[in-house]
């Protein structure tokens, strides 16, 4: 099962360093990242999670709840997190989910269906590919997926950006354009005619036929 964005993400029943969850469930009336791990103890990942622990207030002020995964069981989930704090300074107050049968990383195609069904044995390396970001709407539909190569950490401020523009847009018909921040002038979505961008934003600026810029409709 290959997930585009606009595909419902799957649901799923799991133990967590927080209990268990239904995912759906879990994520409610919030948007929600999973963000998938292919293996404890592992350099990369732990300056990850600390990260995200150390930014959680930013996606909280999104209603974006955070979720980690990683290939192995929940009870070395808690042993890894003395080891986060330790790297990072950040304690992991948001729930990892324990995947020791591969369940979920199969789910989300990030592992093939012939991977087998436990953690034991497998290296990072035969796990490489459980490495994703997964920014999913209250709808319980896909709106972003990123994959990184273990040798790359992750950019959550870019994350937290893509956040940003994909919850505007969820709002407004606007579309946000290449490096945009919060707060830049956006682009009117081709849907909009200019009577109805002119009454919805003011004035507009008309850089190409289909091109026109507005101010940031919530600034």
């Amino acid at each position: 099962m290959t997930l585009r964005i606009n595909d419902t993400a799957p649901d799923f029943a799991a133990e967590t360093t927080e209990g268990p969850i239904q995912f759906h469930d879990w994520i409610g009336d919030s948007w929600a990242v999973l963000f998938s791990h292919p293996k404890n103890f592992t350099p990369i990942c732990t300056t990850e999670l600390g990260t995200m622990a150390g930014i959680k207030g930013e996606f909280d002020k999104r209603n974006v709840k955070i979720i980690g995964i990683s290939v192995d069981p929940v009870e070395s989930h808690h042993k890894w997190k003395a080891d986060i704090q330790t790297a990072t300074g950040h304690n992991v107050t948001y729930p990892m989910i324990g995947d020791s049968e591969l369940k979920v990383a199969k789910l989300y195609d990030m592992l093939p269906a012939s991977a087998g069904d436990t953690s034991e044995g497998r290296t990072p390396a035969d796990n490489q590919t459980v490495r994703s970001v997964f920014l999913i709407g209250p709808d319980k539909k896909v709106k972003l997926t990123l994959t990184y190569p273990m040798t790359t950490g992750r950019n959550f401020q870019e994350i937290l950006r893509a956040i940003d523009s994909i919850q505007l847009t969820a709002k407004y018909p606007v579309a946000t354009p290449a490096d945009w921040k919060p707060g830049e002038d956006v682009v009117i979505a081709g849907s909009v005619s200019d009577e109805d961008a002119t009454k919805r934003f003011g004035l507009f600026e008309r850089v190409l036929p289909y091109l026109r810029k507005t101010k940031h409709p919530a600034a």
